[in-house]
Parts: C-alpha cells; sequence; structure tokens
C-alpha cells in the first residue's frame, strides 16, 4: 500500500500553524509529512521560514505521522556530522518515523555563509562526501575523515537509534539517480514529464541492482504542486499570489535573494503554471494527477498545495481523492 504525504512549507506558514495542519492532515488520511529546509522563502510575501529540525521535533510529538526534511543540503549551514547527529536523534525519539531527505542545495538558502557558491557538479561531490559522512556515523562507530570537501577528526555518535534512519537523495539527473540508487535508501523528485521520470526511476533502479540491492523495497518519492480552491478562478490566483516561483521554468540553484525571485514572480503568467502545478477546483482532477504518478511506479506522493487555504485542501482529499487512488 503506497502512502499519500503532505508537503508542509515552511516558508508559507509559521511553524505552529503547520503541526496543526499536519495534525489535521493525519486525521484526514494523510501518511507521512515531508516538511521543506529553507533559510529565505522564495518571495517575501510568503513570509516565513522556521527552522525545520525544532518544527520536526514537535511534529513527532504530536503526530503519529511518518516525517523527513524535504531536502537538507549538507555541508553548508550544516557540516554533514550535525546533520547526522539531529537525525540520529529525531530516529531515536521517533523509531521508525524519521527519514532523511538530503539535496545538493539552493544558494538561496546556503549562500548565508558566505562561502563561494560552486557550481553543480561540485555540488553533487559534496554532497556525495556528506553522504559518505553521515553514513559511516550512522554506524555508531568512532571515526576519522579527511576527503576533498570536509575534515572531521574523530567523531562518534553517543545518542544512536535501534536502527539508523533510512537515508533518501533529492535528485533531477541520471548521474545522481544512479548513484542514489547505489549508495542509499530512496529516491525523492518532483513532477516532471512522464520520459524523465521514467529515466530516473530506471537510473535509481540500476544504481540499487549494481549494489546488490532489490530496487523494489526500496521506496521512490515523488513531491507535487497542486493548487486548489472552491473555483479554477481562485486555484489559479492562489498559484500565481502564493506561489510565483511554480511559474518560472527556468534553473533556480543559483538565485540568491527573495527579492531577486520577486522581481521574477512580476513576469509569471497562469500560463506559464502549465505542467508544472496541477491548477483545478475538480477533486477527480486531482485524483487523476496522482493517479498517473502511482501508475508509474512510485510509492510515496507528497502534495503541496500552493495557495494559503490549506485546511480545505486537507478536507477534500481526506474526503473525496486520497479514498479512490489505486495502489498496485
Amino acid at each position: 500500500m503506497g502512502t499519500v504525504g503532505y508537503a508542509a512549507s515552511m516558508e508559507q506558514f509559521a511553524p505552529s500553524e503547520l503541526l496543526t495542519f499536519c495534525k489535521q492532515a493525519e486525521e484526514q488520511g494523510f501518511g507521512a509529512v515531508m516538511a521543506s529546509d529553507h533559510f529565505n522563502p522564495w518571495v517575501p510575501s510568503q513570509g516565513q521560514s522556521g527552522f525545520v529540525w525544532s518544527f520536526m521535533g514537535a511534529l513527532g510529538a504530536t503526530t503519529n505521522l511518518r516525517f523527513g526534511p524535504g531536502v537538507t543540503p549538507p555541508g553548508y549551514r550544516y557540516h554533514p556530522a550535525i546533520i547526522a547527529q539531529a537525525a540520529a536523534t529525531l530516529a531515536e525519539m521517533f523509531p521508525d518515523r524519521f527519514y532523511l531527505g538530503l539535496g545538493a542545495g539552493e544558494a538561496l538558502n546556503e549562500h548565508i555563509v558566505a562561502d563561494y557558491w560552486p557550481e553543480a557538479p561540485i555540488r553533487l561531490e559534496r554532497l556525495m562526501e556528506s553522504i559518505e559522512i553521515i553514513t559511516k556515523l550512522f554506524t555508531g562507530k568512532r571515526i576519522r575523515h579527511r576527503g576533498t570537501y570536509f575534515t572531521m577528526e574523530s567523531a562518534r555518535l553517543w545518542t544512536m537509534p535501534a536502527t539508523p534512519p533510512p537515508i533518501y537523495i533529492a535528485t533531477s539527473g541520471p548521474i545522481m539517480a544512479y548513484r542514489t540508487g547505489k549508495f542509499t535508501d530512496g529516491l525523492i523528485t518532483v513532477g516532471a514529464a512522464d520520459e524523465k521520470l521514467k529515466m530516473l526511476v530506471e537510473r535509481f533502479e540500476t544504481g540499487a541492482r549494481d549494489a546488490g540491492k532489490n530496487p523494489a523495497t526500496m521506496p521512490k518519492m515523488l513531491q507535487v504542486k497542486v493548487s486548489y480552491a472552491p473555483t479554477l478562478e481562485a486555484a489559479t490566483e492562489a498559484a500565481v499570489r502564493d506561489w510565483p516561483n511554480g511559474g518560472m521554468a527556468f534553473p533556480k540553484a543559483d538565485i540568491r535573494e527573495p527579492e531577486d525571485f520577486e522581481a521574477m514572480a512580476k513576469l509569471v503568467r497562469p500560463e506559464n503554471y502549465r505542467n508544472r502545478v496541477l491548477i483545478t477546483p475538480d477533486p477527480d482532477e486531482h485524483v487523476a494527477y496522482l493517479q498517473h504518478f502511482i501508475d508509474l511506479g512510485f510509492d510515496e506522493i507528497y502534495v503541496h498545495n500552493v495557495g494559503r487555504e490549506q485546511a480545505p485542501f486537507i478536507d477534500i482529499y481526506g474526503k473525496q481523492v486520497i479514498p479512490k487512488l489505486k495502489w498496485g
């Protein structure tokens, strides 16, 4: 049986408000939460950016949902050893409920430490070295590390769960998809054309098999963006007003400031969301949209409603969307 998860947008809502939405999502049949890890919102009008690791501790204590960051970039704001410690602590507190979602990061959040923001290939190399460090620390042994990007002297995690949390990697390219299958426990990606999604899954599965793992047992997680409201006009208005970055069809990893995105947002039009954000008031269209990705082989689908009105979205999904989905 697969899972429909709730994507908690730390950029748009105060953490206390998000906890209320997550509890409502649990009551309505959502099975997990993926919480964004941001230092800045995408645009100033989104207005928030709480510390996701504090939020996840409260989330674990107030719900019974599975949860994890979607995603945390190691090596800039956080040294990999600190991420390992934080992840191990949450996994000890909430056994079998926490997963560690990692990614290469974006300048929007990582430039604050004032290091040089590297090109994409370097970001992926840093991510792979970070995964190596975190995986070593998850053994509970004392380790040392001297690599290309990180040095760690005599480190050990003293608080460890009975089972280390799984590591899932966000990827959108074939090389990292293969590495994700080979070196980690599961794949995270975002909605895209069928051909691209099939390629990513195939590369992930090839990497897993090359490492002697069974890809059928490894989660394939997808985050999708939707805009639900009672009318098409309201759903469209919410997308353009509250999530203009969703209508920007270009790479965003090198843009540094919310104000830069705000300037670009003035160019966003409703037609820019086509094939990027599902905008519709019809629950059956939401069912068909998610079912399509389930049929492509994704077993966890995290839904981010990009507008401000979360409670009606959660309610309609619980009553008219989630019960109609058919899992393989």
